[in-house]
């Protein structure tokens, strides 16, 4: 995992739990062979691919409205 690829996710994701949470869900689904949605170069791995939809705004958070805690959207 690169530096450069959490840096730029924690600026989307201030919340690190959630972050980790993210990148945790988003890695299971690229290694049962989700495709990525960003641009990837060869030497990414799966948790830099997350990390860069997460920066890239790809994948992102919503609130629930009934208890303030935040779910996932694709």
């Amino acid at each position: 995992m690169k530096t450069h690829y959490i840096e730029e996710a924690a600026k989307v994701v201030t919340n690190k739990q959630q972050l980790v949470n993210m990148v945790s869900k988003r890695l299971r689904e690229l290694s049962a062979g989700s495709r990525p949605m960003v641009a990837v170069d060869l030497e990414m791995g799966l948790a830099d691919i997350a990390l860069a939809e997460i920066a890239a705004g790809k994948i992102g958070t919503e609130e629930s409205p009934f208890d303030g805690t935040t779910v996932e959207a694709v």
